[in-house]
Parts: C-alpha cells; structure tokens; sequence
C-alpha cells in the first residue's frame, strides 16, 4: 500500500461512480475508452486528492472516468463489487488502492486476464507483481523518517519511552506493515519479522490498535492503548485521520499538553494543519494526487501502444 521523495513536514464501494465528460485525443485513446479509480474510501482526504489527481487526467487525455470508493477502510466486498463492474463495462485501466491486498489478488487475475491493465496506487497488492504495476512513494522510508524524528526529539529519553501504534487493519495491509516497520527502524526498535508486526519484544512497545484508518478508528485505539498504559509518550500513526481522532482521546484524559509525541504519514492539507496547530508533532508527506494522475497517463499509453510501465530501477514499483 515504500518511498525516497518523502519527508518529514514539521512545518507545515461503492460511495459514489461517475462518468467525466468526453474529448477528443486523438491516435492516444478513443472517446469510450474507460479508466476506472477504487480508493479505500472517499472520506479520506488523501483519497479525495487521489481522486481529484486522476479525474483531472483523464478529462484531460479525452478518457471516460468512473470511481469507486468502499464504504469503509477494509471493504473488501466493495472492492470486489468496484473491479466486477470495470470489467463488465469494457475498462481499459483499473487504478486501485485496494484494501485487503491479498483478498482481492484472484479478482485483479479476472481484470488482467479480460486485458485490462491494472495499476496498484500507495498500497502494494500481496504479491506486488499481482498488478502489472505500482505507482507509490516509499511507505517504509515514510514511517522512517518520523520514527527518526520522534526518537531526535526525544534525545535520552527515547530509551525509556512508552510507544503506542494505532494501525489500520488487523490482516495488515501491505502499506499498513510498512509505515509500522519503517517508523520502528527509524526509533530504534528491532521490528524482528519484517513481514508483519506485533511480534516484537522491545518493552517499549505498549501495543497495537487498529483504526480503520479513520478518526472514529483513532480515536477508540488511543483509548484502549491509555487504559493498558496511561503513560505513553510517543504515538504512531497510520495517517492523519487516525492521528486526529488518536488528539481526541488524548485531550478527554488530560494529555494533549504537549507531553506525547503524536506522529504520522500522508501530508493531507488537514495533516499539516493539524502539523501547525500542535496536534501531530512531525507527517510524512505523500503525493496521491501525483501518483493517480501518472497512473491515468500509463493507461492512456497502454491504449496507445500496449506498453506497460516499468518500474525505477532497483525497485519492484514505480516510485513517484
């Protein structure tokens, strides 16, 4: 759901499916040809800049549009649902973040195998080669790079914190075990299996909770992490959303005096908001909008000439 272009920001389905209007584009794609988006929701800001990212392409490029969204972060079913009408239509191109990323695998199989290109955005199928390809930043270095912030802040008495992670799904998503992973290699913490998390034996680790990558989500995970221990003082995050509900639960038990580090991932407008107002000390910044709208382009290429994309070199996606 891996990447280099990340940093750390101090500063700073079916929901709904729609048709965009049609021009023309000429030898590059015809005026039917059908580009589908499937997010993990749609009440996610980083998936509104996701979708915003492709609609804007494929109206550009002269492509039909149609976006899918699961009702909530987990949705499988929807997902399922979201690709089965893609491929009924005749979709040239599926971009998907998909939600369970080793759930939906014999699903994408029907749309390749129909020949439609499908495109994984953020997250990582289980295998990653499930997709033809993915458009991603570095979801690992993501997590990273706030772990080695909090643990700087911190300086000494990173040695004894007390570390609380609110998750986003309990069958761990790929994109879900990088950040996780990423953020305990840049704090200190030996993540023992990379594969997968919460098997780790650092006493420092209060436990995990899964959030659904929703507010509602952090909220309740912050509460049940302060009820095992009401002394954590650093929190990671999934994404924002997750951090904002995670404030929620800190300031109705006393504790958003500043005295707990709360991290996370995406760089969402309301993130960084949320970055200057105090509430998440230190984001990682993504780019969904970037991500979406060059996946809208390889399936305009793929119309064109047949051509797949290819990942960078020395990865297994492309890195955006």
């Amino acid at each position: 759901m891996p990447f280099s272009h990340s940093r750390i920001a101090r500063r700073i389905l079916l929901a709904s499916v729609f048709a965009a209007g049609t021009m023309g584009l000429g030898d590059a794609a015809g005026a039917a040809d059908l580009v589908g988006l499937i997010t993990k929701t749609n009440n996610n800001p980083f998936f509104v800049k996701m979708k915003e990212g492709a609609e804007a392409k494929a109206k550009e490029l002269g492509l039909e549009f149609q976006s899918f969204a699961g009702k909530y972060d987990g949705d499988n079913d929807g997902q399922v649902a979201a690709v089965e009408s893609l491929i009924a239509a005749g979709a040239k191109g599926i971009l998907i973040t998909p939600s369970d990323t080793k759930a939906i695998v014999p699903t994408i199989k029907q749309a390749r195998d129909a020949g439609i290109l499908v495109i994984a955005l953020d997250t990582p199928l289980d295998p990653i080669d499930a997709a033809d390809a993915t458009f991603a930043t570095d979801n690992f270095r993501a997590g990273e790079l706030i772990g080695m912030w909090a643990a700087k802040t911190l300086g000494d008495k990173a040695a004894d914190a007390k570390v609380a992670f609110l998750d986003a799904l309990e069958n761990q998503p790929t994109v879900d075990v990088a950040r996780d992973q990423g953020f305990m290699k840049g704090f200190g913490i030996d993540p023992g299996d990379t594969t997968r998390y919460g098997e780790e034996t650092d006493p420092r680790i209060v436990g995990h909770q899964w959030g659904q990558g929703a507010e509602e989500g952090g909220r309740t995970g912050m509460e049940n992490l302060l009820q095992k221990d009401p002394d954590i003082s650093v929190v990671y995050t999934i994404n924002e959303p997750t951090a904002a509900g995670a404030h929620e639960a800190l300031k109705a038990a006393g504790k958003a005096d500043g005295s707990v580090l709360m991290t996370s991932v995406d760089g969402g407008c309301p993130g960084v908001q949320n970055v200057k107002a105090g509430v998440i000390g230190a984001t990682s910044m993504q780019f969904p909008l970037l991500m979406a709208s060059m996946g809208v382009e390889a399936v305009a290429e793929f119309i064109k000439s047949g051509k797949k994309p290819e990942p960078s070199p020395g990865l297994d996606f492309f890195n955006t």
